[in-house]
């Protein structure tokens, strides 16, 4: 009996082994052809982290990159007014809605980019009448675009702490909510706010369908369309994009870990 066990764990450790090994290679493997694409011109990178003459040769690719950052920002302290006290309020005094305020928020996740673009279009006509036609503008279809994964982080967040109980003790010694809502809830979930705000960021950083259907500008409309004049230039960037996202995902994963740690300890 014990030999049969032990063959059968040294055969899932096998195939645990070979799946990493074949994703790992599968994913490795893109990093590897585009970093040595993007070097074959020596100038590429020197030229990438030197802003005044990347702004010079490559306009676009610089007013793509701030508006993209800009918009990365804007979006996530948009996100976070929003959502933070809505989903707070909803468990202190509105519990019945909570499964409607899910839903809403989730919704996005079940619509095609393409379709919600449909349904942006006519309503963006209206922004640009008002606001204008500036990219920032797109921060308002990036909040409906991110609230899905932004709600479950800030929920999970939530529902690790006895949010009504700390609010009606800090009530109790004359706390206004605003104070309950900065003072109290805000420092219990804070990695959950953080986690929203890192996905936001990666997430708009990533974008590319809603800006070019909305004739917009941000980071990957502009490597679309520098790739038309500078190939090595344009897998530069994406790879700087991408290790960006994979770094803020990373430090995402180090804020659960962490969380869960001192959630641990606290027990």
């Amino acid at each position: 009996m014990a030999g049969v066990i032990a063959r059968r764990a040294r055969k899932q450790r096998i195939f645990r082994w070979t799946v990493l090994i074949v994703l790992g290679v599968f994913f490795v493997l893109p990093f590897v052809a585009m970093i040595e694409f993007s070097t074959r011109d020596p100038g590429t990178w020197p030229l990438l982290v030197n802003w005044p003459e990347l702004s010079e040769r490559y306009p676009a690719l610089a007013e793509g990159i701030t508006n993209s950052l800009l918009q990365a920002a804007l979006t996530a302290v948009l996100m976070l007014v929003l959502l933070v006290p809505t989903a707070v309020w909803v468990r202190l005094r509105l519990p019945k809605l909570r499964r409607l305020v899910e839903f809403i928020c989730l919704l996005p996740l079940t619509i095609p980019a393409i379709v919600l673009v449909v349904g942006l279009a006519p309503v963006y006509a209206w922004v640009t009448y008002f606001l204008g036609g500036s990219s920032l503008t797109l921060v308002f279809a990036y909040t409906v675009l991110v609230l899905p994964y932004a709600y479950r982080a800030i929920d999970t967040g939530l529902s690790a702490i006895d949010v009504k109980t700390l609010a009606e003790a800090a009530r109790s010694l004359g706390a206004g909510w605003g104070t309950v809502m900065w003072r109290v809830v805000l420092p219990n979930i804070r990695s959950a706010v953080l986690s929203a705000a890192f996905l936001t960021v990666a997430l708009v950083l990533g974008e590319f369908t809603i800006a070019s259907l909305l004739n917009r500008t941000n980071l990957q409309v502009a490597i679309n369309f520098l790739g038309k004049s500078s190939a090595t230039m344009s897998v530069a960037v994406s790879l700087t994009a991408l290790l960006l996202a994979f770094v803020l995902l990373l430090l995402l994963s180090l804020l659960g870990e962490r969380r869960r740690k001192s959630l641990k300890e606290s027990a």
